[in-house]
């Protein structure tokens, strides 16, 4: 597998997760946008005020970022430890080592308190439905590019 076809993968499948999350959003489903979170947050950072266009074009493209450094890190690892990219016994702990990540890490950093607390009760199963998006788009991308 070589690092373009990861960066690539990584990159459809954040497309996948966004429109599953802005869907989501939009219905009322979800009570939290990925974009959103990752908009207010890049642009809270320089202080650049609360403007809902720079919100959605920074998020979109800290997502995109985030989702093509994902696919390239994912795409070292069969490098290191032989084993096929596309086997679901190797891609599934990844997806659900970001998704714990996204819990922990993410999502405090961006504000939303651990788990997603501030985003709402089900933040954590939001996330689990968009992660799992994720790593089926990702899956399906590395058998495409």
């Amino acid at each position: 597998m070589w690092l373009a076809e990861g960066v690539a993968a990584g990159i459809i499948a954040g497309v996948f997760m966004v429109v599953v999350s802005e869907i989501g959003y939009r219905l009322g489903v979800f009570k939290s946008s990925l974009i959103i979170i990752d908009g207010s947050f890049a642009i809270r950072r320089p202080k650049m005020g609360d403007n809902q266009t720079s919100v959605y074009v920074f998020g979109t493209f800290v997502h995109f970022v985030t989702s093509a450094v994902f696919g390239l890190v994912y795409s070292l690892f069969p490098r290191f430890i032989k084993f096929d990219a596309r086997e679901i016994y190797a891609l599934a702990p990844y997806v659900f080592f970001l998704w714990v990540a996204m819990l922990f890490v993410a999502l405090p950093i961006a504000g939303q308190g651990i788990l997603g607390s501030k985003s709402g009760r089900f933040a954590w199963l939001e996330q689990l439905v968009i992660h799992s998006v994720f790593g089926v788009g990702f899956w399906w991308a590395l058998g495409v590019v």
